[in-house]
């Protein structure tokens, strides 16, 4: 069933887990991650990057969401991630994604308060939950072209940002990096405390593909309530093409033969995360 970021969010900071957040294109990737996550019992975001869906993939990409979200149990909420401009917030408010992220965190305090502010206003009337940014979560960009340094998020600014915008969730920078690491991170739990203090709205931690299982742990236990993963999910789709590569026997494959593997390793990784996270038998 689709949710929201608010209704999901609000029961894994009342019981101290945080919920599984996907990156995923259409449907090899859809279906492994909501299937696995209903024979988890786990609520899970169903995200998807402007890069990701360009053209028509709006359309396919929400579409087969809400088509099928009522075939599962589990809480699921469709989230755009990292829109960094007002027009794809307001499209995806339109085509009915239940949750969208605003990212600022690479303007000015005062500019991403007003850009937050401004998506907060698009879909708020629409019963649409919002996520915003404060510090930034470097590391490379998704065409593996640009690479940012980490900006880790101030205390003393949480409160303001959150009475300032009327976000529904926080995504923070305590010491992880999007992509694939070059050498492991040590997040900043003792900071990530001090932000849970001052936040009224629950936070969320980008990033979280390669960072050592027990640092993961350790920042749910602090009050992380959201991770989001791509990275991994990336390479197992790699693992599992190279899998069907080698195993294939004829010249015309069937579709499962060519798939299966993907979908395989995807799932893997999807359990893990749900274990990692404590999310799973919560619905």
């Amino acid at each position: 069933m689709l949710a929201t970021a608010r209704e999901v969010l609000a029961d894994a900071q009342a019981k101290q887990y945080a919920v599984p957040a996907f990156d995923c294109i259409e449907d090899v990737m859809v279906r492994a991650v909501l299937e696995t996550a209903e024979a988890h019992a786990a609520p899970v975001f169903i995200m998807a990057l402007e890069p990701d869906i360009e053209g028509n993939g709006w359309v396919y990409f929400s579409g087969l969401v809400k088509a099928v979200a009522d075939y599962h149990k589990i809480p699921i909420v469709l989230h755009l991630d990292h829109a960094d401009r007002l027009e794809p917030i307001q499209r995806a408010v339109d085509l009915g994604f239940t949750s969208v992220m605003i990212d600022g965190s690479s303007l000015r305090f005062e500019e991403n308060v007003r850009i937050t502010k401004a998506a907060v206003d698009i879909a708020r009337p629409r019963g649409v939950s919002v996520e915003g940014e404060l510090g930034h979560v470097g590391g490379m960009d998704l065409e593996a072209t640009a690479h940012r340094e980490n900006v880790l998020t101030e205390p003393d600014e949480v409160t303001r940002f959150v009475e300032q915008t009327g976000v529904d969730a926080l995504a923070v920078s305590i010491g992880t990096a999007h992509g694939v690491y070059q050498s492991l991170p040590t997040l900043n739990i003792e900071r990530l405390g001090e932000l849970r203090e001052a936040s009224p709205v629950p936070l969320v931690m980008h990033g979280g593909s390669g960072t050592p299982p027990e640092q993961i742990r350790d920042a749910v236990r602090g009050g992380i309530s959201k991770l989001n993963i791509y990275a991994d999910c990336r390479l197992a789709m790699a693992r599992g093409l190279k899998r069907a590569h080698e195993s294939l026997r004829r010249p015309d494959p069937l579709p499962g033969e060519v798939f299966g593997p993907i979908r395989e390793e995807i799932a893997g990784v999807v359990q893990e995360k749900i274990e990692l996270l404590f999310a799973g038998n919560r619905v």
